[in-house]
């Protein structure tokens, strides 16, 4: 691909979140012949090795008041300022028809430049609550999408569009695929908790798992992941409990094992909401209680509503009552096909396509949609 190619500088924070849905525009935007770069810093960088190798990845310093000492905090406005400096120095030398910011501290380097050289740039909310960089830049950039809705608060004067959030070519892959209802044959369950707070899960789910009836719990495997130091536990109770579990900190296959999954417990951040309401899964979903402005439960609220998935606050879970959500699944297979068709029905594959118009329109001066 040449340099006459158009340019998108795609900026996103160092977390699943607001990757994967920037790894999907970039996949979708290299298909129709453009030029792509992922501005982030160095934690992000590490989290971007599924963008496809046409993507440039520049690292640019940033930083939040949010973490640190007082030390670290004196220092974040000299970072960011490099971060922004270098940002349009690159833009000046080689210049972007447009800007895309989808969160996180290290999006403001990029989205500050783009601002500063006027160049064409909206921005991309995931959650159901818009996130403190974004609603930074939300009245400085010429289009708010959003991939939660409704997303609140949106600040007077802006126009947002529900345009879904991207999901990875290899979601959309799976995209509908056939639902096996749960019966007297094997079953797998899908646990998976997201970067943070996945301890309540390893908490909660072998023990629920293990109070199922024996009819339930013989044909069940599980696939769980947990946390480094919570995975030699939960792989043993388990062992103990002859419950066959594959047990890992990561799954790099996560699309095909929630594909094959006739039930998902889960986190309930916004790609995994995406995911599931793409392929079409019941859920069981426990929202992260930390999670700023409570926006996980606002993730999960157009699921829950549909009829697809079950909402449980950490602060009311148990292991009983867990056990009598799973069972109220796995145990009803003409309830379990409705809770996944009602999931499919909120997803929206389209959602990339529809965000690499939305670009191709901010960079030549069309009406958005």
């Amino acid at each position: 691909m040449t340099n006459e190619a158009p340019l998108a500088v795609i900026a996103a924070g160092g977390t699943g979140g607001h990757m994967f849905p920037a790894q999907a525009l970039a996949e979708t935007l290299l298909a129709r012949g453009w030029r792509v770069k992922l501005s982030t810093d160095a934690r992000g960088a590490r989290y971007a090795g599924g963008f496809p190798n046409a993507v440039e990845i520049e690292q640019r310093a940033s930083a939040t008041f949010a973490r640190g000492g007082p030390l670290a905090r004196a220092v974040v406005p000299f970072r960011v300022l490099g971060g922004v400096i270098g940002a349009t120095l690159r833009m000046l030398g080689d210049r972007p028809k447009a800007v895309v910011g989808f969160g996180g501290y290290p999006s403001i380097p990029a989205l500050t430049a783009a601002t500063l050289l006027r160049i064409p740039r909206m921005i991309h909310e995931q959650n159901g609550v818009l996130g403190t960089v974004n609603k930074l830049f939300a009245k400085r950039v010429t289009a708010l999408a959003c991939g939660t809705w409704p997303t609140r608060p949106i600040p007077e004067g802006v126009q947002a569009l529900h345009v879904g959030n991207p999901v990875r070519g290899a979601v959309l892959e799976r995209a509908g695929a056939a639902y096996i209802p749960p019966g007297d044959y094997p079953m797998n369950v899908l646990v998976i908790g997201g970067s943070q707070g996945a301890r309540a899960l390893s908490d909660n789910v072998p023990p629920a798992l293990a109070a199922l009836p024996d009819g339930l719990r013989r044909h069940i495997t599980v696939a769980h992941q947990a946390r480094d130091e919570d995975g030699e536990r939960v792989r043993a109770f388990y062992d103990e409990h002859g419950i066959r579990a594959e047990v890992e900190p990561f799954f790099s296959d996560v699309p095909r094992r929630m594909a094959e999954a006739q039930l998902v417990i889960s986190r309930s951040g916004a790609s995994s909401v995406a995911d599931l309401s793409v392929v079409g899964r019941p859920a069981i979903l426990i929202p992260y209680p930390y999670a700023t402005a409570d926006h996980q439960a606002a993730n999960a609220q157009a699921l829950v509503d549909a009829g697809g998935a079950i909402r449980i606050p950490e602060r009311q879970l148990n292991p009983a009552m867990l056990a009598e959500h799973v069972a109220s699944v796995l145990d009803n297979p003409d309830g379990a096909l409705q809770m996944a068709r009602a999931s499919l029905s909120t997803g929206k594959p389209e959602a990339a396509q529809t965000l690499a118009d939305m670009v191709e329109a901010l960079a030549y001066g069309h009406t958005l949609a």
